[in-house]
C-alpha cells in the first residue's frame, strides 16, 4: 500500500491550512476532517481538499492508504469542519476503475500544492498513466448524513 509520510514543510503548510480553516477561511475548498481513531478511539483532525465532480463531493488522499484513510474505513463516518459549519458524511470509497478523472481534476486543481505527491502525474498525463496509479490514491464520495 502506497504511504507517503509527510515532510516537516508538508505538515507546517497543512498546520497553517489547518488553522484558517478552522477559523471559517477555506483555501480553494479546503475542510478540516474529523474522524475517530480506528485504535484511540479518540477525534483526530487534518486538513483536506474538498472537491466536486458532476454534482458529487469528494476526498483524494494524495499522499495514498494515510492514517486519515484508515480511519475513515473503520469508522464509517466524518465530519468536514469550515469554522463553526459541520458537515456530517458517509464515506463510499470509489473503485480504482473510476477513480481516473477524478484524479486528473484533484490535479488539475491542486498540483501547485501536492503535485510532488503523484510522482510525475500530471492533469494531462494519459488515461492509461492515471489509471495504473489510481490504486495508490484513496478517493471517496461522500454523502450526506
Amino acid at each position: 500500500m502506497r504511504y507517503l509520510v509527510p515532510s516537516r514543510g508538508t505538515e507546517a503548510f497543512n498546520n497553517v491550512a489547518k488553522w484558517l480553516t478552522a477559523r471559517g477561511i477555506s483555501l480553494m475548498g479546503s475542510r478540516v476532517l474529523a474522524v475517530r481513531g480506528r485504535k484511540s478511539g479518540e477525534i483526530r483532525t487534518i486538513v483536506v481538499n474538498l472537491f466536486e465532480h458532476e454534482g458529487e463531493r469528494y476526498l483524494l488522499s494524495p499522499r495514498g492508504h494515510t492514517q486519515w484513510v484508515r480511519n475513515l474505513r473503520a469508522a464509517g463516518e466524518g465530519e468536514l469542519r469550515l469554522g463553526r459549519r459541520t458537515e456530517r458524511f458517509v464515506p463510499v470509497e470509489v473503485a480504482d476503475a473510476d477513480k481516473t478523472p477524478l484524479i486528473r481534476l484533484y490535479l488539475h486543481k491542486w498540483a501547485w500544492e501536492t503535485g510532488a505527491f503523484f510522482e510525475g502525474l500530471k492533469a494531462d498525463s494519459p488515461d492509461a498513466e492515471i489509471a495504473a496509479a489510481a490504486p495508490g490514491f484513496p478517493v471517496f464520495r461522500l454523502v450526506a448524513r
